[in-house]
């Protein structure tokens, strides 16, 4: 199998028994275009597959980690054709969860929608103390299906509501209190703190691995990626909501009371 993931904003390094997925797409901030959804899939199939692999780490580039899907639709030269497949068999979050190889994300700084998503569903979230997260999906008009199902395993009903309803900013520190994710360390160490990660869990039994893998992943609710999808092609609400985030403005639901605040969340990437 090629090491290219197909996807012109991602590269796959190896550093001995371990892949390197570089989220590096700088000129949008690393947002994630389709082919980038379905190469970080390629490269959690190739470290199952190539038998020199024995795990994947996933880290972005600057001061960015990922900032979730490009709303402007946009892809980039290089990027592969994509299989016929349909809106949910292209994000990749299923299988890095599913994954039996150990995948770790290096999270090096802004991690919201789609990018949190990557970090929650690795097996190892090691998050530099400068990155800031955000669920924003609902700001523009997205039932996220995956994060309804996941987000309460993760930090509790309540915590879930809070992170999902009012779409607020949050940095490492109070992500690791909530217990989304488990490791916090030093910018300049997250590297080696990514790579001493991959090296603690690939000490344990690779079949006992998978079972207890599969029994945590069991504690998450169903995916409704129907209502999801339907949501996407036929309600108005996210193409209001993508227009007001290109436009710079806030979405015509909110009322004027509170237009100037929610204006302040389509400024950014989500």
């Amino acid at each position: 199998m090629t090491d290219d993931l197909g996807a012109a904003g991602l590269r796959f390094e190896r550093d001995g028994a371990v892949g390197w997925c570089i989220i590096d797409r700088p000129a949008a901030r690393n947002a994630l275009t389709p082919a980038m959804y379905f190469g970080l899939k390629r490269a959690v199939r190739l470290v199952n597959t190539d038998p020199e692999l024995a795990a994947l780490i996933i880290t972005g580039t600057g001061d960015v980690f990922a900032p979730g899907g490009d709303l402007g639709g946009r892809s980039e030269p290089g990027d592969a054709v994509l299989p016929d497949l349909g809106g949910a068999d292209i994000l990749p979050f299923l299988t890095i969860r599913d994954s039996r190889a150990p995948v770790v994300a290096a999270v090096n700084g802004i991690c919201q929608a789609g990018g949190l998503l990557i970090a929650m569903m690795s097996d190892v979230a090691v998050v530099s103390d400068r990155a800031t997260f955000r669920v924003p999906e609902l700001l523009r008009g997205i039932p996220d299906a995956t994060y309804a199902a996941v987000l309460p395993a993760h930090v509790g009903l309540a915590v879930a509501r809070d992170l999902l309803l009012s779409a607020r900013r949050f940095d490492a520190a109070e992500a690791l209190r909530l217990g989304l994710i488990s490791r916090v360390v030093p910018h300049d160490q997250l590297r080696e703190a990514a790579v001493q990660a991959v090296g603690e869990i690939l000490q344990t039994g690779p079949a006992a691995r998978t079972h207890v893998k599969r029994m945590l992943n069991e504690r998450y609710g169903l995916i409704d990626y129907q209502t999801m999808f339907w949501s996407l092609e036929q309600s108005p609400e996210p193409r209001e909501g993508m227009r007001a985030f290109m436009e710079k403005r806030a979405p015509e639901w909110v009322p004027d009371q509170f237009a100037d605040d929610r204006s302040a969340g389509s400024k950014g990437r989500p």
